[in-house]
């Protein structure tokens, strides 16, 4: 990563602090604090040795000069936990309108953009380099503005005790933040490096997980195990090269820092042994001042070195922000409707095409021309060979892509409406049941009222209530993580629920049977087809031979409608659909 490139990402982390501005304000501020605590302690210590060692007071005459001595021990400590409190504070907030920013995108994208990416590459993007942001702002910026404060105000308090003292910490500071920043530049281009290559392990992981039985079928598992293998270790020693950079910046911070405390300590021992006889302003160098000054000058230095030690956490983001800033920037921004139009409550859906062409969110033409009619409380199937345009057609009736021409539902054009409104009277279900709630009642009632009464008779129609018996508590049961304790057939049940439990007038089917063992479809398409019939409904199907009962069938072919009409009419022309019936018939044969 260049040096132009940093920059760019450096700017864009400082813009991002304005969600987490008061708790980084209150953090700067609970830290000030505490070193101005730090410094009346250093006094107090440094008042307290001078009257014992050098003016001979008796103990008991300094008793209560103890007591602010530990009041300050006990504020400092105070002060530096609610630090660390705000700190926190102002790195969650940044990073939970971080994920926001990113998921608010994602959504408005819509799920035919997100595809193009493994889904480990987002889970990677939305986790761990957005939660590697946390130091830069809980600890890294704060800091930024301490080692300016904090050394100044120690300086102020110096230089009227001992002018020298003043000049050998103000000589040596520079050269901390000079060698942090040239370390941490390296770490900044590693710790990026770093990120591209788990983000790329973790898409690559998760899609051979996805496509094991694939992988097995072929007696490719030796092979893929291997290439993980080899992942794994190049992802091992670039981490390790980041790690090796952030051991190399803490030493060269200690050594320097190291280096200041013993010059300004020599100059006091070389003063008190009458060698040296300036920088305490023609009045003799006192106890009082050295030992001030020899408290302060760690602490002076301490904030530099906090500084060089969270650098590591600079560079994390920078290196976080890099794929998260590129996405921000290049990914399209898309269109959303302006629009408040709305369909009224009663009335069926009935969809109009004419003309449409589906464009992609960057405007790239996917498929048509289209025009069709979708009459209320019809039936079609959509049907043709894959890459023909099926699924483009069903994410811009979802409302997913752009589109050209006209698309009206119910005599209200489709982009005149918001998404979420045009949600509400859709009932959705693809062939990859997804169960995000916790338990199976939750997933289909999702967070709505539920009829228990209602929900029996669902459940019996979708073929839950077979397999209910066996789960430990009923509909109450806990499924785990997105169905993991169910087949995928059951899974699929379950979905099928949710979407007829959903009051919609829409039924929106991406090939819902598919991948199903021959037990689980039955269920599926028999309470599909009692339910298509009591509303409008679209599905995408390669099963040709349960259509016969359909009111329509359209053939999508090289992102047209080739033919449409009832498979009565279709089987007698000769055409795509015909064809593909007969090579289906010979495929069985």
């Amino acid at each position: 990563m260049n040096k132009t490139r940093q920059q760019e990402l450096t700017r864009w982390l400082c813009q991002q602090r304005a969600y987490g501005g008061r708790w980084l304000r209150l953090t700067t501020l609970f830290g000030l604090c505490s070193a101005l605590v730090i410094i009346a302690q250093a006094w107090l210590l440094a008042f307290l040795l001078q009257a014992l060692i050098i003016d001979q007071r008796p103990s008991g005459e300094l008793l209560f000069s103890f007591t602010p001595l530990l009041l300050c021990f006990a504020l400092r400590a105070l002060l530096n936990y609610a630090r660390e409190i705000a700190g926190f504070r102002a790195g969650q907030a940044i990073r939970q309108a971080l994920r926001q920013k990113v998921l608010d995108r994602l959504s408005a994208l819509g799920p035919a953009w997100i595809r193009g990416k493994p889904a480990g590459s987002w889970a990677t993007l939305l986790l761990e380099q957005i939660e590697e942001m946390q130091d830069y702002y809980a600890r890294y910026l704060p800091q930024m503005t301490l080692a300016a404060l904090i050394p100044l105000c120690i300086l102020l308090t110096l230089f009227p005790l001992n002018w020298t003292a003043g000049l050998i910490l103000l000589a040596t500071a520079p050269l901390i933040p000079l060698f942090m920043a040239l370390v941490g530049m390296g770490a900044a281009d590693a710790n990026r490096r770093n990120f591209v290559a788990l983000a790329r392990l973790s898409g690559d992981f998760l899609d051979r997980l996805r496509g094991r039985e694939t992988l097995r079928l072929f007696h490719r598992a030796e092979a893929e195990t291997a290439a993980i293998a080899a992942s794994t270790a190049d992802f091992r020693q670039r981490t390790m090269e980041v790690l090796r950079l952030a051991f190399l910046s803490s030493a060269v911070l200690e050594f320097f820092a190291s280096l200041a405390i013993a010059v300004v300590a020599v100059y006091f021992s070389l003063s008190y042994l009458g060698e040296l006889h300036f920088g305490a302003w023609g009045q003799g160098v006192t106890l009082f001042a050295g030992f001030v000054a020899l408290l302060l000058a760690r602490e002076f230095l301490q904030p530099l070195r906090d500084l060089g030690a969270f650098y590591h956490a600079k560079a994390q983001a920078v290196g976080g922000a890099d794929a998260l800033e590129r996405f921000m920037r290049e990914s399209p921004q898309p269109e959303l409707p302006a629009g408040s139009a709305a369909l009224p409550d009663d009335a069926a859906i009935a969809i109009v095409a004419q003309d449409v062409v589906a464009l992609s969110v960057d405007k790239k033409r996917l498929c048509g021309p289209l025009s069709f009619t979708l009459a209320a409380d019809q039936r079609v199937a959509l049907v043709g060979e894959s890459g023909a345009g099926k699924t483009v057609l069903m994410n811009v009736l979802l409302g997913f892509l752009p589109y050209e021409g006209s698309l009206r539902v119910n005599g209200i054009e489709l982009r005149e409406m918001r998404r979420e409104a045009w949600h509400q009277h859709i009932a959705w279900l693809g062939q990859n049941p997804q169960l995000p709630a916790e338990t199976l009642r939750d997933n289909i009632v999702m967070g709505g009222a539920s009829d228990d009464a209602e929900l029996d008779a669902l459940l019996s129609a979708c073929g839950v209530s077979e397999f209910l018996p066996h789960l430990a508590d009923g509909v109450a049961s806990r499924i785990g993580d997105d169905g993991a304790g169910l087949s995928v057939g059951q899974a699929q049940r379950i979905a099928l629920a949710r979407a007829l439990y959903k009051p919609a007038r829409l039924l929106l089917l991406d090939e819902p049977a598919a991948s199903l063992d021959s037990h689980s479809e039955y269920h599926v398409m028999r309470a599909l087809d009692g339910a298509s019939r009591q509303k409008t409904t679209l599905m995408i199907t390669h099963q040709l031979d349960r259509l016969q009962q359909w009111d329509a069938i359209w053939v999508m072919q090289d992102g047209k409608l080739a033919q449409q009409g009832s498979w009565q009419v279709l089987i007698a022309e000769h055409g795509p659909f015909r064809q593909m019936v007969l090579y289906r018939q010979e495929e069985i044969s």
